[in-house]
C-alpha cells in the first residue's frame, strides 16, 4: 500500500534537551524534510525523564529548557519548509507517555505536576483537552523495573514504535484491542537519518494545528505507516482504531 500523501513524525528526541538524543534540531529537521515529511512533532523527554539539565534547576528554568529545541524548531521551521508541532514525553520509571496539545504555558502553570501521582497527573492532562497515548508499554530494559499499564488513563497506545521488537509491538496491540484504545505509531527517533526504520501517523490532506491533529486521531482519520530508512521501501497500514 502506498504511503500516505501527508506524513507526520509523532515521536521524536532532539539534543541537547533530551540527554540521550544523538541528532541536533537542524539535522533533525533537514533529515525529515529531505524524507518528504510534511511535519513533525518535537516529543523530548520532560522534566521527570532523560532531559540534560540538573534536576535541582528552579521549576522555571527548567520548562524553558525543556522548550527551548522545539522553539529553535519552531524558528528553523518555515525557512526549511517543514511543519513542527508540540508534543510532550512524561515519563514514571520507565514507562512513557506521549502528550499533546497543553503548551509551554499550560506548563508553567502547573508546576503541582511534579508532585502528583501519575494517574492524577494524566487525568488532569486529558481533562485539560491533551491527547495522551502511553508509548511502547510493553518495552523491556535493564532498566525497567516492571511494566505498567494504565488503560482509563490514555486515550491510545503505540502498537507500532519503530525502536521495539515486533513481540513488544505485538503485545501493545492486543492491549489496545482488548481495551478499546486507539492505535497509534512513531518512531521514537533519537539520531534523525540515522534511525533505520520509521513509524508514524499519515493522511491525505494536511494537518494545521496539534488540535486538527488530536481531532483526526480521535476520530481515526489518521493511517499508521512504517518505512523502511535503509532501503527507502514502505508501507502503510490502514490500522487505526477507534
Amino acid at each position: 500500500m502506498d504511503l500516505p500523501k501527508y506524513r507526520y513524525e509523532t515521536h521524536l528526541h532532539t539534543s541537547p534537551v533530551s540527554k540521550c538524543a544523538k541528532a541536533s534540531v537542524s539535522e533533525t529537521l533537514a533529515f525529515y524534510k529531505s524524507a518528504g515529511y510534511d511535519g513533525v512533532f518535537i516529543t523530548n523527554h520532560f522534566i521527570d525523564g532523560n532531559i540534560g539539565i540538573s534536576p535541582d534547576a528552579p521549576y522555571e528554568e527548567k520548562i524553558a529548557f525543556y522548550f527551548s529545541d522545539y522553539e529553535e524548531a519552531l524558528r528553523l521551521s518555515k525557512e526549511m519548509g517543514i511543519k513542527v508541532f508540540c508534543g510532550v514525553e512524561i515519563s514514571k520509571g520507565g514507562t512513557d507517555f506521549l502528550v499533546y496539545g497543553l503548551d509551554k504555558g499550560w506548563y508553567l502553570r502547573h508546576p503541582e505536576i511534579s508532585e502528583m501521582e501519575k494517574s492524577s497527573e494524566l487525568t488532569l492532562m486529558m481533562d485539560e483537552g491533551a491527547l495522551i497515548i502511553q508509548a511502547h508499554p510493553f518495552r523491556e530494559a535493564r532498566y525497567i523495573d516492571h511494566i505498567r499499564l494504565y488503560p482509563r488513563h490514555v486515550h491510545g497506545v503505540e502498537t507500532i514504535n519503530a525502536c521495539r521488537t515486533d513481540f513488544e509491538n505485538d503485545m501493545a496491540k492486543l492491549y489496545a484491542q482488548s481495551y478499546g484504545l486507539l492505535e497509534f505509531a512513531g518512531s521514537d527517533n533519537h539520531a534523525a537519518g540515522a534511525r533505520p526504520f520509521l513509524a508514524g501517523m499519515g493522511c491525505e490532506t494536511p494537518i494545521t494545528s496539534e488540535a486538527d491533529f488530536i481531532a483526526r486521531v480521535k476520530n481515526s482519520e489518521m493511517d499508521i505507516f512504517t518505512w523502511d530508512n535503509t532501503s527507502s521501501s514502505a508501507s502503510a497500514q490502514n490500522n487505526m482504531k477507534g
